[in-house]
């Protein structure tokens, strides 16, 4: 019998590709009835480069090519960092796995110095807004910059001194094999990382059972209701609003417990606040913090960030 030929599709960066291979391997691990190839796909946030992400029309910058792609039938299973992936899927489409969570956590990537080692006035480089604000809160001398590009872009821009350092994702730096030049894995109490983070995502068909079933062979169950978590907290959110929000879901002896952040740009105030509740489902348990969040104020940043005050 002849194996079935799929075809998986990822962003063509370092990182996007390695995360794509590791999926592969999965696949072939999982069953050998299938004949796994790679297409490269190139995505509306590859090619503004230059352009900071909030200021990048439209959400998915990262995936949308890619479910266009699959929805034409040009591709069979999309491979995605979950943290790119809008709650809103299009019809027709799934999210049908995530991988095994590496670690979430952001890290601070310097020439050795830690986060509280750096001198007053230290330039620090991210392109996430969730990041600079939390940055800010901890260490308001430091100047926060923008900054774009891939890994190895970032961490030359601090070989060569032009930032003091910059923070990054750990689970990136593990699937690009570059812990050692971590300087400090920062801890989840100051950054919240990204809904998602450190998770890889599988899209999918809805209507070609064979490969959806496939997928669910992949997925990791507490990572699962983990992000399925962090997913409806900010879906409940307004899931595409400009507002820095980040969330971390853990299961820990059964018990899923979730924490969430809802922060103004302008103000760089936080709300943050935590949930365990073994009688909800993560759907309900992400719903249920956003709830308790907006009743703290954070329904004012999120109006903000829509620019509807």
């Amino acid at each position: 019998m002849s194996r079935r030929k799929i075809i998986l599709g990822t962003r063509g960066s370092k990182l996007a590709l390695i995360q794509a291979e590791s999926v592969v391997a999965r696949i072939r691990g999982a069953t050998p009835h299938f004949e796994v190839t790679i297409s490269k796909i190139v995505t509306k946030g590859d090619r503004n480069r230059h352009v900071q992400l909030d200021r990048v029309a439209g959400v998915g910058v990262f995936v949308k090519e890619l479910e266009e792609a699959m929805l034409s039938g040009r591709i069979d299973l999309a491979v995605h960092s979950l943290k790119d992936m809008p709650t809103q899927i299009p019809e027709g489409l799934c999210l049908a796995a995530v991988t095994e969570r590496l670690d979430p956590r952001d890290v601070l990537v310097s020439r050795g110095q830690r986060l509280a080692e750096l001198a007053p006035g230290s330039r620090i480089g991210t392109g996430s807004l969730r990041r600079a604000v939390q940055l800010s809160a901890c260490r308001a001398d430091l100047e926060v910059c923008s900054i774009r590009g891939n890994v190895d872009t970032r961490l030359r821009k601090v070989t060569e001194g032009e930032f003091a350092g910059v923070i990054l994702a750990a689970a990136a730096m593990q699937h690009l094999g570059c812990q050692e030049k971590i300087s400090e894995y920062l801890p989840t109490e100051h950054f919240l990382p990204a809904v998602g983070q450190g998770a890889i995502a599988v899209e999918a068909r809805l209507n070609d059972s064979e490969v959806a079933e496939l997928a669910t062979l992949l997925n990791h169950l507490p990572t699962w209701q983990s992000v399925t978590a962090e997913r409806a907290f900010l879906k409940a959110l307004g899931g595409g609003c400009r507002a820095p929000i980040a969330a971390l879901g853990a299961v820990k002896n059964g018990k899923l417990k979730l924490e969430g952040m809802v922060a103004d740009a302008k103000s760089r105030k936080i709300i943050r606040a935590s949930m365990a509740d073994s009688d909800l489902s993560s759907e309900e348990l992400g719903a249920k913090l956003a709830q308790k969040l907006l009743a703290m104020g954070a329904d004012e940043f999120i109006a903000e960030a829509k620019g509807i005050r």
